[in-house]
């Protein structure tokens, strides 16, 4: 039986992605930092739970030093902030954002590399923002930058190991961290539709994986304007001073 380990599998897309797979008959590792929430979340279903922060290191790597070989790990945890006014830029929330989305990455890549089966696959969730830089997303758009580099390099460097690497892409996806969004969320799909997405494009062994397609050609389109058209379309979204 395969085996697939998920972070941050207590809500949105890694929940979904949890139950999908268990569906499927993989073995499913799910993680999280809160085991009470990770067992109410996944209620009823056979899943091996692994506690642990992203960003205390020491005690991640004990939490995952004692688990079998992987088949799949989904590194799907992150958060989401935004700078709502650059004229005071807040450097503490730039450091959480790119701290949890980024070094916490880094830091489960070091300590679960070495876990993943000869052939196996790491898939990182980044986000369809890097498309374009967008306002507010200073904080956000940069850390997502850095894992769409970071895990781009990856695949090259980890093919002559035989560990294969997927960067996902998504759009808006209605989880509990998207609710909080104060915008309109275009092509917004279910966490059901982002993980029958996901699924099918790990399974055919993609090395980027962006959906929904609609929301995502109109991304790439934009994004090969002029910069400075699209730096005058965007300024029209900012909100305007009180």
């Amino acid at each position: 039986m395969k085996r697939v380990l998920i972070t941050g599998a207590n809500s949105g897309i890694g929940l979904q992605l949890a139950r999908d797979y268990r569906a499927d008959g993989w073995q499913v590792v799910a993680c999280g930092r809160n085991r009470e929430k990770l067992e109410q979340a996944l209620a009823g279903i056979d899943a091996e739970f692994c506690v642990f922060d992203m960003l205390e290191f020491e005690s991640m790597q004990q939490a995952v030093s004692e688990l079998a070989p992987l088949d799949l790990i989904i590194l799907n945890a992150g958060n989401c902030e935004y700078i709502d006014d650059a004229s005071r830029f807040d450097a503490e929330l730039f450091a959480r954002v790119v701290n949890a989305n980024l070094i916490g990455t880094a830091n489960c890549l070091s300590a679960m590399i070495p876990r993943v089966k000869r052939g196996g696959r790491i898939a990182v969730v980044s986000s369809s923002v890097t498309f374009l830089p967008l306002t507010r997303a200073e904080a956000y758009g940069a850390s997502k930058a850095g894992l769409d580099y970071l895990v781009r390099t990856l695949g090259i460097d980890l093919a002559p190991h035989h560990v294969k690497v997927s960067l996902i892409r998504p759009g808006f996806v209605d989880t509990p961290l998207t609710r909080k969004n104060d915008f309109p969320m275009p092509g917004r799909v279910s966490p059901e539709q982002a993980s029958a997405a996901i699924r099918k494009g790990l399974a055919k062994g993609k090395a980027e994986i962006c959906f929904p397609f609609a929301f995502i050609t109109v991304l790439r389109l934009l994004s090969w304007l002029p910069h400075r058209l699209w730096t005058r379309l965007a300024r029209r979204t900012v909100r305007s001073e009180p």
